[in-house]
């Protein structure tokens, strides 16, 4: 459990960059979030509605329950477009733990709702299904541009292939649970077509874009429900 609760926390750092990549066109992924402590950037997040931002949740572990986002930002240097907003409410999945990398997927609900416009808009989730392996879908994030190098402050992208379940079972074994996760080359929240498919949980603590190790995404459809009841009983 120790050893697991030190490898979210770092997991945390290494897949908010993103490996090979290059930098974004401004503003192209208006619903990019950062997700800060202290005003530093921790993770990546995605607006899914006006007032709620999904992310992984441990994000949240091994951090002051305190955290902010800050929303139309492409330079995280340049306030000039982007503004910060407090987080109101943390809803990690009730059944994600520190030391579990299984139902990595967290909702925070916003202080107050986003002014939607060109710069801050929320993406679609899946309506349904899986992806398949194979599939062509992007990656974006600020961060470490390699394993040890320093952060970017602007947001990065990258182009990834997903790999089919079984490539990916038999490279993560028993870690791997094909019904709710999905299996990339690369870090940060992943998005096949105009549609955001997965949350970063997991990947190689050792070397960031590691084919041996690749990066593991928790995947969306499979708690749409959740999601869902969480967003209609909002008071």
């Amino acid at each position: 459990c120790l050893y697991n609760s030190i490898l979210a926390i770092l997991t945390a750092r290494v897949n908010v960059g993103i490996v090979n990549g290059k930098e974004a066109k401004p503003h192209s992924r208006p619903y990019m979030v950062s997700i800060q402590n202290n005003f530093v950037h921790i993770c990546g997040g995605f607006l899914i509605s006006d007032e709620f931002v999904m992310t992984a949740a441990h994000c949240w572990n091994g951090y002051p329950k305190i955290l902010s986002v800050v929303v139309g930002a492409h330079d995280l240097r340049n306030s000039e477009i982007s503004y910060r907003v407090e987080v109101k409410s943390y809803i990690p999945h009730p059944y994600h733990t520190i030391c579990s990398r299984q139902n990595d997927i967290m909702l925070l609900r916003l202080q107050e709702k986003v002014k939607l416009n060109n710069y801050v808009n929320w993406i679609s989730l899946p309506k349904e299904g899986d992806v398949n392996g194979d599939t062509l879908c992007s990656v974006a994030g600020w961060g470490r541009l390699r394993t040890d190098g320093i952060p970017s402050n602007r947001l990065m992208e990258a182009n990834t292939t997903t790999i089919n379940h079984e490539e990916c079972q038999h490279k993560w074994g028993p870690k791997y649970f094909a019904s709710q996760m999905i299996c990339g080359d690369s870090g940060g929240p992943l998005v096949c077509g105009n549609t955001a498919v997965g949350v970063t949980s997991f990947g190689s603590v050792i070397r960031c874009n590691a084919p041996e190790q690749p990066t593991v995404y928790t995947k969306i459809s499979a708690y749409l429900p959740w999601i869902h009841q969480i967003i209609r009983n909002i008071k």
